[in-house]
C-alpha cells in the first residue's frame, strides 16, 4: 500500500510538472527570442531619421557607429541607386543577409528576419526622399537569440524535481501512517495465532482500519471466552469421571493378585493421572510452548505398560533408537498420548501374535517415530488420515489419529502412513526441531513436502 501511494503521487506529480514546465520553457524561449529581435529592431529604427535626412557615406558611417550594434559590427545599411544615376548606391558596413532576401525586404517594404550563418539577420526597410526604399540590417548572433534560455530551463527543472520529491516524501509519510497500524492489526494476528490471548489492537489510522481493529478486538475477546468455557466444560466433564474411575478402582482392588490384576490396577491410575492432567491443563490460564521431554524415556516407558499385552498375545516387539538421549519439543503428556494411540491402533486392528517395532531415528534438524507392524496393513492411507483429521468412519472415530497429527504438526511435522518391512502398516511421526510449529500453515505445509521429497527418506535405514 505504501509503496503503491508512492507510485501514484510520483506519477500525478510527474504528469503536472511536464504539463506545466513544458510550455513554460518553451515560453521561456520565445520571449528571450522576442526580447532579442526587438532590441534589434530598436536599434534598426535609430538609422531611420539619419536616412531621412541625407544618403552621404560618411555621415551614415558616423550615424552606424554610434549605435550598439554598430559598433559591434552587426550593423549594415544598404542605399539604392539615385535616380537616374545608375551604381550610386553601395553597402554600409558587413552584410550577412542573403541578396534575395534583401531585394525582398526593399520590395515587400516591411521588417523580416531571415537567417544568416551563425545567426538571424534583422531586415528593416527605411524609405528615402527620393522614394527609394534603403534596408538597414542588424545581424543577431543565435547566443543572444537564446541568452537565459539554458538557466531558466535549468530552474524549471529544479523546481520540477523539488516538487517531485516533495510529493514523493509526504506520500510516503502518509502512507506510513496508512500501513502502520494495518502492520500492528497484521502483527496482533500472528500472535493470536501462536497462542498470545491477551494481544489487542489500537483502534487509530483511517476510519476503515479503526473498524477492522475494533473487530479484531471484539474476536480475540470472543476467542478468550469461547476457550475459557471450553476449559470450563473439559474440567466439568473430567471431574464428572471421577466417580466411575472410583468404582474402577474399588473393583480392581477387588482382583487380588496376578499380572492381570496388576495391568488392570495399572491401568486405572493412570487413566486417574490423565483425568488429573485434564483437570491441570483445562484451569491452566498459560499457552506457552512446552519445554519437551526425552522421546526414548518416553517410549520406553509406554512400551513397558503394553509389554504385558504384548505378552499375552504372544507379540514379538522390537525397540531401535532408544538407547540414547533424543529431545523433542512435546510435553511428555501429549508424546505419551500420542504413542498409546498408535500402539492402541496395532494391538486392536491386528492378530494376536502380529510383531511389531517401534524406531526412532534423530537428525539435525527433526526426529522421526517409526511404529510398523506385520498385520494386514491398511488398503487405504488416505482415508485413514481423513478419519485422523475428524472424518471418522464406521466403527472408528478418528480420534487416535488425531491425537498424533496434532502433535506432529504442533512442532511443524507432520503424520504419514505407509507399508512397512514387516508387511504391515507403518506410521511415520515427523517432529521438527526448528521450532517450527509457530510458523503458519501453508509453510509447515511447504516445510514437509520438501522434507518428504529429500532429507526424510534419506535418513530412514536401510534395513526398516
Amino acid at each position: 500500500m505504501r509503496w503503491a501511494l508512492v507510485k501514484v503521487c510520483l506519477a500525478v506529480t510527474a504528469m503536472v510538472v511536464v504539463a506545466f514546465a513544458v510550455p513554460l520553457g518553451l515560453v521561456v524561449k520565445e520571449l528571450a527570442r522576442d526580447r532579442a529581435f526587438a532590441d534589434a529592431e530598436r536599434q534598426a529604427s535609430t538609422i531611420g531619421p539619419a536616412l531621412a535626412i541625407t544618403t552621404e557615406r560618411a555621415r551614415l558611417q558616423r550615424a552606424v557607429a554610434s549605435t550598439q550594434a554598430g559598433g559591434d559590427g552587426r550593423m549594415a545599411v544598404h542605399v539604392p541607386d539615385e535616380p537616374g544615376e545608375r551604381g550610386s548606391g553601395y553597402d554600409l558596413g558587413k552584410s550577412r543577409a542573403p541578396k534575395g532576401e534583401l531585394a525582398t525586404a526593399r520590395r515587400l517594404g516591411r521588417a523580416s528576419v531571415s537567417g544568416a550563418p551563425g545567426g538571424y539577420a534583422l531586415l528593416q526597410p527605411t524609405a528615402l526622399s527620393g522614394g527609394q526604399v534603403a534596408v538597414v540590417e542588424v545581424y543577431v548572433p543565435r547566443g543572444v537569440v537564446t541568452s537565459g534560455v539554458t538557466t531558466s530551463w535549468l530552474v524549471l527543472a529544479g523546481v520540477g524535481l523539488a516538487l517531485i520529491v516533495g510529493a514523493v516524501a509526504i506520500a510516503d509519510r502518509l502512507g506510513t501512517r496508512l500501513v502502520r497500524p494495518a502492520g500492528r492489526l497484521a502483527e496482533a494476528a500472528h500472535d493470536l495465532g501462536r497462542g498470545e490471548l491477551g494481544v489487542r489492537v489500537p483502534e487509530d489510522g483511517p476510519a476503515e482500519l479503526r473498524a477492522a481493529a475494533a473487530a479484531f478486538n471484539s474476536m480475540a475477546d470472543q476467542v478468550v471466552q469461547l476457550l475459557a468455557g471450553e476449559r470450563e466444560l473439559a474440567a466439568d466433564l473430567s471431574h464428572r469421571l471421577r466417580t466411575p474411575l472410583t468404582v474402577l478402582r474399588l473393583n480392581a482392588a477387588s482382583l487380588g493378585e496376578g499380572p492381570a490384576a496388576d495391568h488392570t490396577r495399572a491401568a486405572v491410575a493412570q487413566l486417574e493421572g490423565e483425568v488429573d492432567q485434564i483437570i491441570r491443563t483445562a484451569r491452566q490460564q498459560k499457552t506457552h510452548t512446552p519445554s519437551g521431554c526425552d522421546a526414548s524415556e518416553v517410549i520406553r516407558e509406554r512400551m513397558e505398560f503394553w509389554s504385558a499385552l504384548a505378552e499375552d498375545e504372544d507379540r514379538t516387539v522390537r525397540l531401535a533408537g532408544v538407547d540414547r538421549t533424543v529431545r523433542v519439543p512435546v510435553a511428555r503428556p501429549e508424546l505419551g498420548a500420542a504413542l498409546d494411540a498408535l500402539l492402541g491402533n496395532v494391538f486392536r486392528h491386528t492378530p494376536e501374535g502380529t510383531a511389531l517395532a517401534v524406531d526412532v531415528h534423530n537428525g539435525e534438524d527433526s526426529v522421526i517415530i517409526l511404529v510398523s507392524d506385520a498385520g494386514p496393513g491398511i488398503a487405504d492411507p488416505d482415508a485413514a488420515l481423513r478419519r485422523g483429521h475428524g472424518d471418522g468412519g464406521p466403527g472408528s472415530t478418528g480420534l487416535g489419529l488425531d491425537i498424533v497429527r496434532r502433535v506432529a504438526e504442533s512442532t511443524g511435522g507432520d503424520l504419514r502412513i505407509g507399508r512397512s518391512v514387516l508387511g504391515g502398516t507403518e506410521v511415520r511421526v515427523w517432529l521438527s526441531l526448528n521450532g517450527a510449529g509457530s510458523a503458519d500453515p501453508g509453510q509447515r505445509r511447504r516445510g514437509r513436502k520438501k522434507r518428504t521429497r529429500g532429507r526424510g527418506r534419506a535418513k530412514e535405514p536401510a534395513e526398516h
